[in-house]
């Protein structure tokens, strides 16, 4: 009996090891386990591809000049460069505007700024104003000011799209995107001597360390340090 008993309890642990054996996972793969994985290229800095990320004013006006003689619709796209370059405009501010926006006759344009911005008042200058009375009459029926040829308001990718490709036909020496239209306002403004506090507002800046890198690079900071 005891020996039927050890020959029993000798069995049964047996049994039990075998059933918490885990059985190593074959590291060789087979083709059906084999996964091709694309390898999704790193964006470029925007250091590698321009030196500076705003536009001057005379790059702006190539831009306008080149989008008047190529584009299709050359008149609307210089003006949405014109309009986007004159009051920092983000893209999705320019597609956003509708004409109850704009004052024709008084000559006042009201931004409504994106990513929690501060709203304002611009005024319109005469250049600005012409360009909108003709864009006007070439719609009369659409609400928004910039509209593609199907009628419906125009979108950030277009705007991503027609400025790049503006850019290469106006031979710019580096690719370009809607953003150095905006940053090319602070720096032009800062450059003319506008005071911090109000181009912080008129780029709808709640705060102002955001508005603080255009006049750290004004051209005439340093003027007088040293005299002969």
């Amino acid at each position: 009996m005891t020996s039927f008993r050890k020959k029993y309890i000798i069995l049964t642990v047996f049994s039990l090891r075998a059933a918490f054996i885990v059985k190593k996972p074959s590291t060789t793969l087979t083709p059906s386990t084999i996964v091709n994985r694309t390898v999704t290229p790193r964006r470029p800095r925007n250091a590698d591809l321009r030196e500076r990320e705003y536009l001057t004013p005379k790059e702006v006006d190539r831009l306008q000049d080149a989008a008047c003689k190529h584009s299709r619709y050359g008149h609307r796209d210089a003006t949405a460069i014109l309009i986007a370059y004159r009051h920092g405009l983000r893209a999705s501010e320019l597609c956003e505007l509708t004409w109850n926006m704009i004052e024709l006759d008084s000559g006042r344009i009201h931004v409504r700024r994106a990513k929690n911005g501060v709203d304002s008042t611009h005024p319109l200058t005469g250049k600005e104003i012409r360009a909108l009375r003709q864009l006007r009459r070439e719609n009369l029926q659409s609400r928004y000011v910039f509209n593609t040829e199907r009628g419906g308001p125009v979108t950030r990718a277009w705007f991503l799209k027609m400025v790049r490709r503006t850019g290469e036909l106006a031979k710019l020496p580096f690719p370009i995107h809607p953003h150095m239209l905006r940053h090319g306002c602070g720096f032009k403004l800062a450059n003319d001597g506008v005071d911090t506090r109000a181009l912080q507002h008129f780029l709808g800046h709640r705060n102002i360390m955001h508005t603080v890198r255009y006049t750290e690079l004004r051209s005439d900071r340093f003027d007088g340090f040293w005299k002969d």
